[in-house]
């Protein structure tokens, strides 16, 4: 019997066992796909070594019983333990749950139950990450020269002697600005050895479109253009910065120009000049021709040996009577206008004395103008500027074209505000204009025409004024006798004459069949030899033909006529 329920007890063992094996193949399924998952996430760069950790704190304690689950990286492995002495109890370690019995074999029952312990897996090798990384460092290389080619210059590439190759257009375009700065120029000879540097001399480049036009011509992507010919690079020099420099440097070199003057002479009520004299120094172009060919050789040294040259003063002449003239323009046309007319002049030792010349920069004149002596003369411009519109009239044909202006349309004005008069006309007169518009508001005047004509009726020896179709005057006449007839048809007036003889015989003694009537007066001429005139000195009537074919009228109507018609009034001669 005991032999029978200890083999039915050892059967009953290893059946338990096997389904323990058997739960620990699922298991082992189960932690290959976490062995899995854990190479994928050490690809990410996570770290595992948390897991290894856990399985070495496990194998410290030696008591696999307390540990719930197993590692995802652990395997259940069987261990065979030593059959223990037989006074020795001994405990078999089960995987089981921890609230299951544990089972003790006796003393003697036979070989030990294999026991379960969970070991760590072994770790998965890493993959190397040394070819990506070779990868990535030729792959920014590539892009690296990529970028370069594109924004570098190409090798060899120089500005007046200047390398600028494989450098970006900002730094070389410095460089060039730099080099030039940089550059010293030692005078030698009566200058005793003084030293300046282009910068001293206010000495420039157009550097960044130097360098632009290097690196469009010369880009370090395109091979051929590399180690093109250098670029000149014209120097300029300021004048005035140079001279400045020079005469600090070596002072005896130079003799101090005198400048022009500019004065407000009351004698001649006009401002007036003195001649500027010229000083002598160093000449500048020679200087920068030397420079020049230092900056262009790459030297950042060199000699120059002083050259004399004339030294501008200041204020030149040329400056002064430049003023001058513009002075004198304002005290010219000085005063208030409207349109073209100067309606309020200014004299001009008046406007003279509203201005005041002082030295500008660079040698220059400013003006500037007293608003408040302005002021005095605005105060007075309405009675001067204000007036009322005066109508027109003029004489004119039966066609409307106008013969003569009697009398001139004026237009009404009345000046506008001025309040900003004296101050604006001072900022006038600096800026060089005398003539200041005046703010106005004008009324047109109208205009009356007068169309005039003269009638000559023959059969009823009468003539008749007409204006504007109506009659304005009938005078009685004399007209040509049947051999001396007064022409007929359509004239116009032409010419004039107060008074003089007629008739052929008052100028030539042998004239036959002729007359001389002396100092006829108020001739007023419409057809060849044939007028209007007085008669009252050779005739006693009239009404009837008597005239060599002028028409005969009394004086005092004769100058009616004289006086009322003009060149172009048209006569209408009918019988």
């Amino acid at each position: 019997m005991t032999d029978l329920a200890t083999k039915s007890g050892a059967e009953d063992a290893q059946a338990d066992d096997s389904a323990v094996i058997d739960d620990a193949a699922l298991t082992d399924a189960d932690t290959d796909e976490v062995e899995a998952d854990a190479a994928d996430l050490a690809e990410a760069d996570s770290d595992a070594e948390s897991v290894t950790e856990t399985e070495a704190d496990a194998d410290e304690t030696g008591d696999l019983a307390d540990v719930e689950e197993p590692a995802a990286d652990e395997r259940l492995v069987a261990t065979t333990d030593v059959a223990p002495e037989a006074d020795a109890p001994t405990e078999v370690v089960s995987p089981v749950a921890d609230d299951a019995p544990a089972t003790s074999a006796p003393a003697g029952a036979g070989p030990a139950t294999p026991a379960y312990a969970w070991a760590p897996a072994e770790p998965a090798p890493r993959k190397s990450r040394k070819p990506l990384w070779i990868g990535l460092g030729a792959g920014a290389a590539v892009v690296a020269f990529a970028v370069a080619s594109v924004t570098l210059i190409a090798p060899g590439t120089s500005v007046a002697g200047v390398q600028i190759g494989l450098l970006p257009s900002a730094l070389a375009a410095d460089m060039v600005n730099q080099r030039l700065a940089d550059t010293t120029i030692v005078l030698v000879g009566e200058g005793g050895e003084a030293e300046v540097t282009g910068a001293d001399l206010g000495a420039s480049v157009d550097a960044s479109s130097l360098v632009a036009e290097a690196f469009a011509a010369n880009p370090l992507w395109n091979v051929t253009a590399w180690f093109p010919e250098s670029i000149d690079a014209p120097v300029r020099i300021d004048d005035e910065t140079a001279t400045s420099a020079l005469r600090a440097a070596a002072p005896e070199l130079y003799t101090e120009p005198v400048d022009a003057t500019l004065a407000y002479d009351a004698t001649s009520v006009a401002y007036v000049t003195t001649p500027a004299e010229p000083g002598t120094g160093v000449d500048i172009a020679a200087l920068r021709a030397t420079l020049q060919d230092a900056f262009e050789a790459g030297e950042t040294r060199v000699e120059f040996e002083a050259v004399s040259a004339p030294v501008q003063a200041t204020t030149p002449t040329y400056v002064a009577e430049g003023a001058a003239a513009r002075l004198n323009g304002i005290l010219s046309t000085a005063g208030f206008y409207v349109g073209s007319e100067r309606t309020v002049p200014v004299a001009r030792e008046v406007a003279a004395s509203w201005l005041t010349v002082t030295p500008g920069e660079r040698g220059t004149f400013e003006i500037s103008a007293d608003a408040a002596a302005i002021e005095e003369i605005v105060a007075g411009l309405p009675a001067q500027v204000d007036r009322a519109a005066v109508d027109a009239t003029v004489i004119t044909n039966s066609a409307g074209d106008v013969l003569r202006e009697l009398s001139e349309g004026v237009t009404g004005r009345t000046l506008g505000d001025t309040s900003s008069i004296a101050d604006d006309f001072a900022a006038q007169l600096a800026s060089g204009s005398g003539a200041y518009e005046l703010p106005v508001t004008e009324t047109e005047f109208k205009t009356t025409s007068l169309e005039r004509r003269v009638e000559v009726d023959l059969s009823a020896q009468t003539t008749y004024l007409y204006e504007n179709d109506k009659i304005i005057g009938t005078y009685t006449i004399s007209s040509g006798m049947n051999a001396t007839p007064t022409p007929t048809g359509h004239f116009t007036v032409n010419a004039y004459t107060r008074i003089q003889d007629m008739g052929a015989l008052c100028y030539n003694p042998e004239a036959v069949n002729s007359y001389c009537t002396e100092d006829v007066p108020w001739i007023t001429w419409f057809a060849p030899d044939i007028a209007f005139h007085g008669a009252s000195a050779f005739r006693s009537a009239l009404g009837f033909q008597q005239s060599h074919g002028c028409v005969n009228m009394w004086d005092a109507d004769a100058k009616f006529i004289y006086d009322w018609t003009v060149t172009g009034t048209e006569v209408w001669v009918h019988a």
